[in-house]
């Protein structure tokens, strides 16, 4: 039920809980059934009472890279289903996340008004040859991909050359500095 973006899971966003007393509990595993994998959460529902579960009192915007909301929205539990799928009854949090995902935006490096036009139109085009031509599609996707992997590792290998700091690569990228880092050799890697 989290919140995506283009950053992908450095900025991945939820409505977290918040308690009476005004801390963050830790995250809820939930068992979905038989297996040995367990999903963790810690979006506002999973804190209902119930299993020994702390109860929120309040709401607020959360975003993977530590980020947190200062508003806080109350929980009216009694407008709450409590046998999912959870509806979002609480208004603000989102809008809350998609401010910091402006925000994280706004310190990446800029895209050339041209390349962004370009990158628009070439997307467009893609989809409407989808529809139309499928096959065509593909290879235009396929001569897409070659291309951007020559570009990715050249860029990435002059990243590298110029000793930007991981700081700098990070902000420049709207990743945590481990996300950004790992994309630089994931790209400088690629054959």
């Amino acid at each position: 039920m989290g919140w995506k973006s283009e950053f992908g899971s450095s900025h991945e966003g939820w409505a977290g809980a918040v308690l009476a007393d005004g801390s963050e509990p830790g995250p809820v595993y939930l068992d979905p059934g038989s297996g040995s994998d367990f999903h963790e959460t810690r979006e506002w529902w999973a804190y209902s009472g119930i299993l020994n579960r702390p109860r929120a009192a309040r709401t607020r915007a959360a975003c993977g890279c530590g980020w947190r909301g200062t508003e806080t929205y109350p929980i009216d539990w009694t407008t709450v289903r409590t046998t999912g799928p959870y509806e979002p009854v609480v208004e603000g949090p989102e809008d809350d996340w998609e401010g910091h995902i402006a925000e994280v935006e706004s310190r990446t490096v800029p895209l050339p008004a041209e390349l962004t036009a370009l990158l628009e139109q070439l997307e467009e085009q893609l989809l409407d040859l989808a529809e139309e031509i499928p096959l065509a599609a593909l290879k235009a996707v396929a001569a897409l991909e070659r291309a951007t992997k020559r570009a990715a590792r050249n860029a990435a290998r002059n990243a590298r050359a110029d000793e930007l700091s991981a700081e700098a690569v990070a902000t420049g990228l709207g990743l945590s500095v481990d996300k950004a880092g790992s994309r630089l050799i994931h790209y400088a890697l690629r054959h």
